[in-house]
């Protein structure tokens, strides 16, 4: 379903370049993601790789943990809730056997 979502949009762009009824048309107001779905080209050429954007430690991590603290304070209160309206009670388990 995706595939074909993105080959409309790129026939929509594709269409929006050319002359029409009322002459040239502007470019799309939302720019397209460049995307490539080959690798060789007609004559079988390799093509060459694209660019790789760095993604560093320093942004790994700027995502990671607040999204691992805010997950942590969700399931804290969530697990609160349940043990408030005697959903989820832990038993507490002797072991002095």
């Amino acid at each position: 379903m995706a595939a074909a979502g993105g080959r409309l949009l790129a026939a929509a762009a594709a269409y929006s370049g050319r002359a029409g009824w009322g002459g040239p048309r502007r470019s799309p107001a939302v720019p397209l993601v460049p995307s490539r779905s080959a690798t060789v080209t007609r004559s079988g050429a390799i093509l060459p790789k694209p660019v790789k954007t760095p993604f560093g430690l320093l942004r790994v991590f700027s995502v990671v943990i607040p999204f691992l603290y805010v997950g942590t304070q969700i399931s804290k209160n969530f697990a609160a809730l349940l043990e408030e309206h005697d959903i989820f009670v832990p038993e507490d388990d002797d072991d002095d056997d």
